[in-house]
This record gives C-alpha cells, structure tokens and sequence, in this order.
C-alpha cells in the first residue's frame, strides 16, 4: 500500500475510533494534568487516578485527551489510558516522542531523532494502539530496551502494583511469574506467563522475552517468542538478504551472544532453536561465520557430522555476491593480500635501489664533486646534478623493472587503502540494520555520500519502496534501469497496484538480464530452493520478493572499484588525506609519495645512461649485495626481476616467524606445509641466484683470460 494510501486509511480509521471513544467518554468536566513527572486525572476537585514515571523513563509529552482517552508520550513510547486508568494500548515508536496532536481528526506523534524527525498517526485495533505507517526501530538500546529498563527498574517489592498499572509490559510479568514460582503457586506464575505472551511487542523485545523465558525453565513459550519475533520482524521489512552488525544485533536481543551463553552450558537442544532464528532472520550478522563453525564443530564431536556439515555448507552459501566469493570478511583477506604485495614490492624495491645505488656510489661521487658533491649540487646546479642520480648509471631495463615496481606499489597501496575504505563504508549503521529506510536509516544512507549509479539507486529506491513511498521508489528505479535489481523491484510496484501483466513483463525482463536473480525467479513462480525463498514463503506469503543489493552492489554504491581510489590519487590528491572513515593519512601520504616516484622513474627512461667501468661495475660490494639479495645482479634480464620477485614474496611471507608483519586475515600463510613451502622457496632463489653468479664470475674469468693471451 501506499504511503498515500495508508495515510488515508489512518485517518478514517482513527476518525472512527475518535468517535467510538467520544461516545462513551466521561463529562467534559474530567481533566488529565501532568505535574512534575506525575500524571493525574481530576474530575472537578475529584482525584480518578494518578500515574508517576521515574526520570529513568525519558521525557513526556502530553498529555492529550481525544475521545475519553488520554495519550501521553513516556520516552520512545505512547500510553493510552481510559478514563478509569486502565491501559488501552502502548505504541512503540522509534526515538523519543516531542510532540502529540489531534488537530486534524487524528492522534499524529512525532518523535526526534539526530537531525531528523518522523511523523506518525495512531488508531485504535484489536490489538490496543495501532502505528499506521511503518516503524523501523533504530539499533538503540534506549529505544529497544525500554520496556526491559522500565521493569528491571522496578523494586522487588512493588512488582506485582506495577503489572497491574502496565499489563502490556510482559517483563513485569515474567517477574510477577517468577515470584510466584517463588511462593510455589505454578498456576498463578504460568497464568503471567500466558499474559506476558498476549502482550503486543516490537521483534527486539520479543527477543528479550524469549532470553528471559529461556532462562526462567520456559523453553516453549520462549520458542513461542521467537516466531512472534520473525513474525513482527518480517513485517517491519527486516529480510535475510541484508545485513546486521554487531551493534545492531545487540541492540535487537543480542540472540548471537545468548548462543553463545548456551554453548558455553552445553544446552545444545536451546542452542538450535536460537540458531535457527539467526539463520532465519539474520543469517549475515557479523561474526556469523565463526558461529557457525564453532557450532558446527560441537555437533561434529557430539557424532553428528552429518548436521554439522549442512551448517558448514549454509555458511558457504553465504559467500555468494560477497567480493570475490570471499565471504563476508572477504575485505579482510583483500586488505591483507594488498599489505602481503606491498611489503613484497618494498622489499624487492628497496633491494633493487640499493645495488643501483652501491653501483652508482663512487663514479657519483667524483661526478657531482665539481657540483659542491651529492647533497649541496642539489642547491647550486639542481639541473646538472639531477644529471647524475643513482637511476642514470641503470640500464635501459633496469630502469624499466624500477618503474614496474613502483607501478605495482601504487597499485597495491591503492588496493590497501580502497579495502580500508570500502571495510569502513560496508560497516555504516545504515547498511547494518537488517532493513532500509525509516528515518535513522534513510538519514544515515544520505550521510554516506552514495556514487551515483543503479546500485545507488537501488538502496534509495528500496528505502522509499519500504516506506511505503511507491511513487518516489517507481522514479528512482526507472532511472536505473535496466539493472535487473531495479526492475524486479519495479515488477513489485505494478504487482501492489494489481497492474500482473506488466508485473510479469518485469519479472521475466529482470530474469533474463540476471539468470541467478532469485526474487525474480521466486516471482514468477518458480520456487528457487533458497533461504529468502523460504523466508518469503512463511513469513510474508502472498507479497513479492524485492531484490535486495549483494555485497558487491553495496561495495560499488559506497566506494567503487580500485580504479576510483587510483584516479583520486592521481588526480585530486588532497581527497586522498582527507579525513574519512577508513582512511589513513600515512597510508594516503605512501600512496601519492610512490605515485611521485614512479612518475620520476617514467621519465627517467628517457635519461641517457651514464657509463661505468668495468671495475666500477663490479665492485667487490657490489658483488657482494648481489650475492645477499637474490636478483639484484640480473635486473637487466626478466629472468632477474623474477628471481627479486620470488626472493622478496619469500621474505615477506615469512615475516611473522621473525615478529615482524602479520596477516591475520591470511590464516593459510600461518599453517606448516605452507610455511615449508616458503622457506624451501626462499631456499631456491638463493641457491638460483648463486649459480648464476658463479656462472658468470666463470665466464668473466674466462674472457679476461682470452683478452690477456690476445694482448700477448
């Protein structure tokens, strides 16, 4: 429906109810008057009832009489109150309420947020208190945890007057139940327990419940929880296909942390149930992975490969529109590649310039004398001494592969710093929340500064389509067509507005731009076996499947490719150290100082060589350095650059044995056969590169012998 649509049906309906309400209200004589922190209801003199909220309970608004009822606004929520006291419903909303007003015929609510605001119009349901438009609660534990603050705060002592002043808090009665478990009256305690489940509850409180019951000796009921949670989840808009982070998740139950509590007990039958919610409802958590493996291997040594197996292979599944296939820490394992090859460039760099320069030393040194010598010549004859820089005694070739070394370290400093930046971006609030759109969310997608382009458009038009803004969702994704994501979505909106044959048109047009798209496929009917099939099929049945984003979609969307990080670089170096998440500014500083030096060495290719002696050239330290670092006496062959290469890949592998780098994010790097590997690599290149050069000591001898008997 609509967000026109839905506001129209809000007002009618709260209207209706106004109305209800106003017909069998009290004298207009009765007032409700908050004073302090205390609401009262005084008819004339005549105090009817009085209701106190503790500081801890945030903020009130109100209160606001419609009807007979009195709404007031408690923090994130809105009570509403007969005219005897008793509770008629709560409204669960997503930040603090600042203002009520009835104005135009319906109760409208509007709550704060961080630079933003939202409005929302309540009616009456069989249900209590009914929100018209759709809430997407923030990952806050202020908002989420309110009604598990508000009975935590209550002393022992007056649990069972504040359950029966707040029925819908189903926390004050779990602890009702808990007391009288305590007094041995089971009856009385799972008579509360019933109650507690009645109540109507967001999907984060209907996680907590479940905790609670979990740990109170109530399996069932809390299993009970956990499909309600699914079941509200579901229709706030929360999909497998988006991520949650770690944040998030806490915020919505911390059920991750509350499996990991029951394996820690060996509750392995309890550990199920809530794993088959994550896997339900949020199988990309953060830290997913290691959960599933950790559980995987408890079922493993329990004889129960065959369970642990299907976990592993569901865990795999995950990887598919991750970077590269990776996985959801595939960014780890491309940022630490990227520092693998960037120490491996450095090392073989370094090692290069060195025989250049221990080469160049001597014939440079009585060259720049006239000049004022190598550091002064500088000051006084800049021009002339750049004449006799240690590259200019390089050949032709050696000057090439410096210049392929440096290429090759511009581009891995790149590749570094685009993961940091793309690992900082994927981790933004707004892209971890389960969900798009909302308020919280659309504000944090608007301060990530999206490229433009379809995957842009996608998270956008997906936001507003959430929203229920159809209109403004039809807009964007028509402008990113003909991404297949974008018309499957499209197909949806004609499907809502019962246009089925354009709606199929859609789907079949989106399927054959993407044969792989499951919405679409799920769509047009032909029941793809996948984990947000199921999902759609049990939890959102008779509504189409919109296409969410991959991994790779939301990389482009918030980063692009290594080509965009480059051309910043190059071209606008000063975006490259500004400040940003993810962003270092040494690693910004490497960057542009390597882009430099290689753009130095492009144009020293066209330098004529100056020439060395034969004795210069084979100095005995200059011998001496070849013989340490493999390669560097054969940089004018291929051959010798490929030597440096497997020496210096060698050494950087193998830096953690010394203490020196790590590669976490590498963990075959850190396993014994590999490891054997590399030292029986690094253990060839010396071996190679000594040949070699005894090779050619043989042959120099040889042709000074010929020389001197020619002589003769």
């Amino acid at each position: 429906m609509s967000r026109a649509g839905r506001s129209w049906w809000g007002w009618a309906a709260g209207g209706l109810v106004l109305g209800l309400m106003g017909m069998c209200g009290p004298e207009a004589s009765a007032a409700a008057v908050l004073e302090g922190r205390t609401l009262r209801y005084e008819d004339g003199a005549q105090l009817v009832w009085q209701r106190s909220y503790p500081a801890a309970r945030g903020d009130l608004s109100g209160p606001l009489e419609v009807g007979g009822a009195v709404y007031l606004g408690v923090g994130p929520k809105v009570y509403v109150y007969s005219a005897a006291g008793r509770v008629l419903g709560r409204a669960d909303l997503p930040g603090p309420v600042t203002t009520l007003d009835a104005s135009g015929g319906v109760v409208r609510v509007s709550t704060a947020g961080d630079g933003y605001a939202e409005r929302f119009t309540l009616a009456g349901g069989a249900g209590g208190v009914l929100v018209q438009e759709r809430v997407v609660l923030p990952p806050d534990p202020a908002v989420t945890g309110w009604l598990l603050s508000a009975a935590l705060a209550v002393p022992e002592a007056g649990v069972q007057a504040a359950a029966s002043e707040d029925p819908t808090n189903p926390f004050l009665l779990l602890r009702l139940a808990g007391q009288r478990r305590a007094q041995g009256d089971s009856y009385a305690a799972l008579s509360a327990v019933r109650r507690a489940l009645g109540t109507s509850l967001p999907f984060p409180a209907w996680v907590q419940l479940a905790a609670q019951l979990d740990a109170s000796g109530y399996p069932a009921a809390a299993d009970l929880a956990l499909d309600r949670a699914r079941r509200d989840a579901a229709s706030r808009g929360i999909d497998p296909d988006v991520p949650v982070g770690r944040t998030a998740l806490a915020a919505y139950g911390n059920p991750s942390a509350y499996v990991g509590t029951l394996l820690n007990q060996n509750r392995l039958a309890r550990a199920a149930a809530w794993m088959a919610y994550l896997r339900e409802l949020h199988p990309r958590f953060e830290g997913g992975p290691a959960l599933y493996e950790r559980y995987a291997g408890i079922l493993e040594a329990q004889g129960r490969a065959g369970e642990a197996e299907e976990w592993r292979q569901f865990s795999r599944s995950l990887r598919a529109g991750t970077l590269y296939n990776l996985g959801p820490d595939g960014l780890g394992s491309v940022r630490d590649a990227a520092r693998l090859v960037t120490l491996t460039l450095l090392l073989a760099l370094g090692a290069a310039l060195a025989a250049v320069t221990l080469r160049a030393w001597r014939p440079q040194g009585l060259a720049t004398r006239p000049l004022g010598g190598r550091l002064l010549g500088w000051l006084r004859r800049p021009l002339a001494r750049a004449r006799y820089v240690a590259v200019a005694y390089a050949s032709l070739s050696e000057r090439l592969l410096l210049t392929l070394l440096l290429a090759g370290l511009v581009a891995s400093l790149g590749g570094w710093q685009w993961a940091n930046l793309a690992g900082a971006a994927l981790r933004a609030p707004a892209l971890n929340i389960g969900t798009y759109g909302g308020g919280w969310g659309s504000a944090g997608l608007s301060d990530l500064n999206l490229r433009p382009g379809p995957d842009s458009a996608l998270l956008s038009g997906l936001a507003a389509q959430l929203d229920g803004d159809d209109a403004v969702a039809r807009q964007i994704y028509t402008a990113a067509l003909p991404d297949a994501c974008a018309l499957n979505n499209l197909g949806a909106i004609s499907q809502a507005r019962g246009d089925e044959a354009q709606a199929r048109e859609q789907y079949r047009a989106a399927l054959t731009g993407r044969p792989d798209l499951g919405a679409a496929a799920f769509n047009l009917g032909l029941n793809p076996n996948t984990p947000d099939a199921s999902f759609q099929r049990s939890y959102r049945p008779g509504q189409s499947r919109l296409c969410y984003p991959d991994q790779r979609s939301v990389t482009r969307a918030v980063t692009g490719d290594l080509s965009v990080t480059l051309r910043q670089a190059l071209l606008n170096p000063a975006q490259v150290l500004t400040p940003a998440p993810g962003r270092s500014a040494r690693l910004g500083w490497a960057l542009l100082v390597a882009a430099l030096l290689a753009a130095a060495m492009l144009v020293s290719l066209l330098l004529p060589r100056t020439p060395l002696t034969p004795a210069q050239a084979r100095a005995p330290l200059v011998r001496a350095l070849t013989l340490l670092l493999p390669g560097t006496g054969l940089m004018g062959s291929p051959w010798g650059g490929m030597l440096l290469l497997l020496w210096a890949a060698a050494v950087a592998a193998l830096a953690p044995l010394a203490g020196g780098a790590t590669f976490p994010a590498l963990p075959l790097l850190a396993s014994g056969a590999l490891r054997g590997g590399l030292i029986a690599a690094l253990t060839l290149s010396y071996f190679l590169n000594t040949v070699i050069l005894l090779t050619a000591e043989v042959r120099h001898y040889r042709r000074s012998r010929w020389a001197a008997r020619a002589e003769v």
